[in-house]
């Protein structure tokens, strides 16, 4: 039986992607966490439906969490599904049709895009450019930046799954209108943080 010394969050991130710490025959043992969402499963229905939700955060995330601490599969692939995760989910809200960046977010983009329309032009060409699955995301140096599979990286601002689990069941085919979507619900407040 392991005994519990603490939990740490990871310092590059303002999220929950935690570690609780095990002493156990002398030697230290890391457990990962599920972030808990700030909503409903339902709540950002019609972007991303309650079925999706469930087989998303409930099974696949939560997947990634049981197998890194049960020592199954591989352990850096399972952690850094585990750490995209809890950043991906943290950022979403309720939808909201006319919601665009504000504060940090907006003056970011304006600075290294022009304009929001122009990010969204950019961030859905290096979207759509992924063959199969992975994951974009806008990094700190403001380049629009993609991730094969999964690893860990200290440079995410905003980070939209680009895995099929994440949009088919609601989208089938149609990536570009699961990203069209997705930015009604961004939290940009979420991102503003993050910056």
């Amino acid at each position: 039986m392991g005994l519990w010394i603490a939990g740490e969050q990871m310092e590059n991130e303002r999220i929950m992607f935690n570690f609780i710490k095990y002493v156990v025959e002398g030697k230290e043992v890391k457990q990962l966490e599920q972030v808990k969402l700030s909503y409903a499963r339902d709540a950002l229905e019609p972007v991303k439906s309650e079925d999706t939700m469930d087989y998303h955060y409930g099974k696949l995330y939560r997947t990634y969490v049981n197998r890194f601490n049960s020592g199954e599969g591989d352990p850096d692939f399972n952690e850094a599904g585990a750490f995209l995760h809890s950043m991906y989910f943290p950022q979403l809200q309720i939808p909201d049709e006319a919601n665009t960046p504000i504060g940090a977010s907006k003056e970011f983009i304006n600075k290294h895009f022009k304009s929001f329309d122009n990010f969204k032009e950019e961030f859905t060409k290096v979207a759509m450019g992924i063959q199969g699955s992975g994951w974009v995301y806008l990094a700190r140096n403001g380049e629009i930046k993609t991730i094969v599979n999964h690893q860990i990286k200290n440079d995410i601002i905003l980070l939209i799954d680009w895995w099929e689990h994440a949009w088919a069941l609601d989208y089938q085919a149609d990536k570009k209108g699961y990203l069209t979507n997705t930015w009604k619900i961004i939290n940009w407040n979420i991102i503003d943080a993050r910056l």
